[in-house]
């Protein structure tokens, strides 16, 4: 594949450096849909022994094809960081890799894979979406297939994402907004938590988001057609769990209820 363009959508002066990177196939039978993931190859680390990195990226956009060549949106965030023991930096090979990629660039692609998030069946389903960071990837392409391509939606699709400032907000900031398009459709709301708190090991401020309707997610999930859609980073996993604890009234009640959920796969989760 080639880079057809690759624009940072955090602002300049957010901590989290993050780009939406355009890709054009040069295999004209490459067909993806929303919710499947992308493998990159790029050059490894030669002093770990290793040739070629490989990493997954969610699609972050609907198909779209140009001259007949398919392209694919992915959202990459740019990785480092310093181990707490030895002081050394540490910089992540495939994010960096391709956060340095200009238009025209060579890439190795490989895929697609899997289909975490599907459209439910029953287009009257209700879609409760939570993310973290890149998180909100295929939950944009997910999102923007049900209003342009499902003609008969009438489900609830609530999305809740977080970060940790506005300034580090991924499609829902003053560089690319998308989700607005969307604010005029009685069965779409979006959430924004903003947490003061800056690290990942800290509490973060999707549980006040969350607690806040406590009473309208109770009566999503009495529903038997209302999904619970995850993605981000591992901690995520144990606040929401807390969260949805407080507002079933007790550990033991969520973890009945979850268990529900997960039996009928209306519980899905894509966390790295």
């Amino acid at each position: 594949a080639l880079v057809v363009s690759s624009q940072r959508i955090t602002a300049e002066s957010a901590r989290e450096e993050v780009r939406e990177i355009v890709l054009e196939v040069d295999h004209a039978d490459l067909a993806y849909q929303p919710g499947q993931s992308i493998g990159v190859i790029v050059p490894g680390d030669n002093e770990f022994g290793n040739t070629h990195h490989f990493r997954l990226y969610s699609v972050a956009d609907v198909a779209s094809s140009h001259a007949g060549r398919p392209r694919v949106s992915i959202c990459v965030r740019r990785c480092n960081y310093v181990d707490d023991y030895s002081g050394e930096a540490y910089h992540g090979v495939a994010s960096n890799f391709l956060c340095d990629l200009r238009q025209g660039d060579p890439v190795t692609i490989n895929g697609p894979f899997g289909i975490p998030f599907e459209v439910p069946a029953e287009h009257d389903a209700n879609l409760i979406l939570i993310g973290m960071g890149t998180g909100i990837a295929p939950f944009r392409a997910l999102v923007k297939h049900i209003y342009q391509d499902v003609e008969d939606w009438r489900g609830k699709v609530w999305l809740f994402y977080g970060a940790r400032s506005g300034l580090d907000l991924l499609y829902m900031n003053d560089e690319r907004d998308d989700f607005s398009q969307y604010y005029d459709k009685q069965t779409f709301a979006a959430f924004k938590a903003l947490s003061p708190r800056p690290h990942w090991d800290e509490p973060f401020a999707m549980d006040q988001a969350l607690e806040q309707r406590s009473t309208d997610i109770l009566t999503l999930l009495e529903k038997p057609r209302t999904y619970i859609y995850v993605a981000g980073r591992q901690p995520i996993l144990d606040g929401l769990d807390r969260s949805f604890a407080r507002i079933f009234g007790s550990a033991e009640a969520w973890a009945r209820r979850k268990a529900e959920l997960e039996a009928g796969q209306r519980w899905v989760e894509l966390i790295y």
